[in-house]
């Protein structure tokens, strides 16, 4: 086991104790208690709230008042969703037998910057796939000068040998764009796989906290993350990462990492960001409730919750789109070409 995977195992074991519970409320399902302990979960383990500037005290005021013993699970299941879609975070999720909550403040009113008509039928017909994936294709454009990686999410592994292959394929190239618009994230196994082909020397990439009490600033020093270079075939020479609101977690975590090679740029729309490392618990009456508890940080100790900005700012054009054209694709392949 790397440090890193120890320090996230010993994040979770300090979650884990923390969530013990008096085993005489285990089965108290009214809709007080159930509204308390959620509310208490969050108070105890949630790692934006300072970040964020969220009173979460005023939020217990704000909607306890609307708790009654007569409600349904159905009437309680919304105020408590209405509750933690105050934190304006992605990661968290409630969900019970009936429902499960998202919350899509983070993306919904920002551009897509993304058609999948268009990508699918104009640059994707003739791609290749990474194993049977559908999530993880790649091409070539501009008379096979540039090579292009779609990685849609993160979700998808994809081995080292089919990397591989990819990269071989790609060996007359002289440079390369990496998609991962609308990758709602996944795996950082599998990002950090992908990531791991750019660079030809450990780099730090970034810290992560974790909670050490249940008090909103009981965190642990920074702890740094690596990033090494694979062991097989590696891609130097320049890149470009096509990026929108809707990458998430795990991919915004890949772009942090991307951003900070010196043949990377990226391009396209701010990243929907996502840092925080998200746990499950569970209320007393069996719904379950994920949320960020430790948050990862850039190099500069700089949270990246709310997004990454791109080098490159460019927007989907309507025009292009109905030409059956991918402005940002058409973008970075100029700009590779001419090599700016």
């Amino acid at each position: 086991m790397n440090r890193f995977s120890l320090y996230i195992c010993l994040s979770a074991l300090f979650f884990l104790v923390s969530q013990g519970c008096d085993m005489s409320d285990e089965f108290n399902t009214s809709p007080q208690h159930n509204f308390d302990a959620l509310w208490r979960i969050l108070d105890e383990n949630y790692c934006f709230f300072d970040y964020k500037g969220v009173d979460w005290d005023e939020m217990y005021k704000k909607y306890n008042i609307e708790i009654n013993e007569d409600m349904s699970e159905y009437e309680l299941f919304q105020i408590l969703v209405k509750m933690i879609n105050e934190l304006r975070d992605g990661h968290i999720n409630l969900s019970s037998n009936f429902f499960f909550s998202s919350y899509e403040g983070w993306y919904i009113e920002h551009p897509s910057n993304f058609s999948w008509g268009v990508l699918n039928k104009n640059y994707l017909a003739n791609a290749k796939r990474a194993g049977d994936y559908d999530e993880i294709r790649h091409s070539r454009f501009a008379d096979n000068q540039i090579g292009y990686i779609y990685y849609g999410s993160f979700r998808e592994s994809i081995l080292e040998t089919e990397l591989d292959s990819i990269f071989l394929s790609f060996k007359d190239c002289k440079a390369l764009i990496i998609d991962v618009r609308d990758n709602g994230g996944g795996s950082l196994t599998n990002s950090d796989r992908l990531a791991s082909r750019f660079l030809d020397s450990k780099i730090l990439c970034g810290y992560i906290r974790h909670k050490t009490g249940k008090g909103h600033h009981d965190f642990s020093n920074p702890y740094p993350i690596y990033l090494k270079p694979s062991h097989s075939h590696l891609w130097l020479k320049p890149v470009i990462v096509l990026t929108n609101r809707r990458c998430y977690s795990a991919a915004n975590n890949f772009v942090s990492k991307m951003h900070e090679l010196p043949t990377v740029r990226t391009l396209g729309g701010s990243t929907g960001g996502g840092s925080g490392f998200p746990f499950t618990s569970e209320l007393p009456n069996g719904w379950s409730i994920r949320f960020s508890t430790s948050p990862i940080l850039d190099v500069n100790l700089q949270h990246a919750e709310f997004g990454i900005e791109p080098d490159i700012a460019i927007e989907l054009l309507p025009e292009d789109t109905e030409k059956g054209k991918d402005t940002l694709i058409e973008t970075a392949i100029s700009l590779l070409s001419s090599g700016n």
